[in-house]
């Protein structure tokens, strides 16, 4: 988040520059390469130079500072369900100040009076703070609607899309149709289809599957449950009709699968034929 008297420039390579104002906030889900400066045409910068000498949670001057502060976060988000969010965002999620600025800046501002007293369990509540920022930027940026992006995001600031999606994810090994899911959305079953698959870039029973996969590879990852189980659990008859939609879906077979991901081979129940 930018602090500052006068406009400041942003740009990534390949893309068109953007003017940032106070209490704009901008997230970069895709991790691009960018220059930030009040003069795009000067010479960059590494970040590494400027910020390596820094603690954790540190301030850095550049030029004595005073004309320009920039409050910045980093998150790692790992795990198979991550790719459902970022894929959904854009390579530049911009918040104004009009657009909710104001409740992101009270948060900032509680993390920095947080840094500068360093009192007792300062860092917890600095983590907790870190975390509500990302998911009120979150909100605001599915609340600016479908013109703003398509995805998993912008399918749960939706009310009637997002009750199909809490019913799906409630109960993943129902035997779900698109005439089902339109009821739990309150809507026709071709307004429904239609709507799902311009917010989402996918039909609705494609993204079941997406799901259920996405589930059954964080279980294969970080449990010892039997194929078997899974299977069912996720609304396969089979371990061979599950096996099937899991290749077809990741690329890669069960057994594949977990023995790149977990930590222990397929054994006591968890075999599965390549």
């Amino acid at each position: 988040m930018p602090s500052l008297p006068e406009p400041v420039g942003w740009r990534s390579r390949g893309r068109e520059p953007i003017r940032l104002a106070q209490d704009n906030f901008f997230l970069l889900p895709h991790g691009p390469a960018f220059h930030i400066a009040s003069d795009l045409s000067l010479p960059a910068r590494e970040a590494e130079d400027v910020f390596s000498a820094a603690r954790l949670g540190g301030v850095v001057r550049i030029s004595e500072g005073g004309t320009f502060v920039c409050h910045s976060n980093r998150f790692v988000m790992e795990g198979p369900h991550a790719a459902l969010l970022t894929s959904s965002l854009p390579a530049v999620a911009l918040i104004r100040a009009a657009e909710g600025g104001a409740s992101l800046g009270w948060l900032v501002t509680r993390m920095m009076t947080e840094l500068r007293q360093e009192r007792a369990g300062s860092m917890l509540v600095i983590k907790h703070l870190a975390h509500m920022m990302l998911v009120e930027a979150l909100r605001l940026q599915a609340a600016k609607g479908p013109a703003s992006g398509a995805g998993w995001l912008y399918v749960l600031a939706d009310r009637s899309l997002g009750a199909s999606l809490a019913a799906m994810y409630a109960d993943p090994a129902r035997r779900w149709t698109i005439a089902a899911l339109a009821t739990e959305a309150g809507m026709s079953r071709s307004a429904f289809a239609e709507r799902f698959c311009s917010r989402v870039d996918l039909a609705p029973m494609a993204y079941l599957t997406r799901w259920r996969m996405s589930l059954a590879s964080d279980r294969l990852t970080n449990t010892d449950e039997p194929i078997s189980s899974i299977a069912v659990d996720l609304g396969y008859e089979s371990e061979s009709a599950f096996s099937t939609a899991f290749k077809r879906e990741t690329g890669c077979s069960l057994r594949q699968w977990a023995r790149q991901n977990s930590q222990g081979n397929l054994t006591d129940g968890r075999e599965a034929a390549e």
